[in-house]
């Protein structure tokens, strides 16, 4: 089986251009140019896990998204994307928590994100707990609470809400892609939701 880092294909809404051959955004890589970048340097990725919080502030859910493999495999993820150019991690994170969970999702970023780890993706499997077969992806991973309704878009099918225990099961582990579910744990143990 084949495990991916989700990139979901650029929309024609996207702030920085049409893809593949657009003379005016130098900063734009064509499927070409991002395929040999993908060979010769570690890409940049910001990972988020959305949670919901009680009046407390402790984590009562945790966001799981099911998505479909272009082999037509479903598999369970976080919310995970590229940084791309001249933008900012807290920007490139907003991005993709509304691209995956929706414009109502409404995530509480902080000015100044701190990540709770730095995940490394590896194409070789074994080198850490992560694997992403195209390549060797550097990941800054955050717990995002969410406050909105998460309705699905781009290439994710839904978003399944699980308490701390159900998302740090052995079984939801198992359906989750490049060594996910080890994040999920490293999460939920930043914010204090393990027992």
């Amino acid at each position: 089986m084949s495990v991916r880092t989700p990139d979901p294909e650029p929309s024609g809404e996207e702030p920085f251009g049409p893809p593949a051959g657009n003379v005016s955004n130098p900063a734009w890589l064509s499927e070409i140019e991002l395929a040999e970048s993908r060979r010769r340097l570690p890409m940049l990725y910001v990972e988020g896990v959305p949670v919901r919080l009680d009046g407390m502030g402790a984590v009562t859910e945790v966001g799981i998204l099911l998505r479909a493999t272009p082999l037509g495999e479903m598999t369970r993820t976080i919310v995970s994307g590229r940084v791309r150019y001249g933008e900012t991690v807290r920007d490139a994170l907003f991005r993709h928590l509304e691209n995956d969970l929706g414009p109502m999702a409404f995530p509480l970023l902080p000015p100044q994100p701190a990540p709770f780890t730095v995940a490394e993706y590896f194409p070789l499997p074994g080198v850490s707990a992560f694997h992403d077969d195209r390549q060797h992806a550097v990941s800054l991973a955050y717990v995002v609470p969410v406050t909105g309704t998460c309705e699905p878009r781009q290439d994710a099918l839904e978003v399944t809400w699980l308490t701390p225990e159900e998302a740090c099961s052995d079984s939801l582990a198992d359906e989750m892609e490049g060594g996910r579910g080890t994040l999920i744990r490293l999460a939920l143990a930043s914010v204090g939701a393990l027992r």
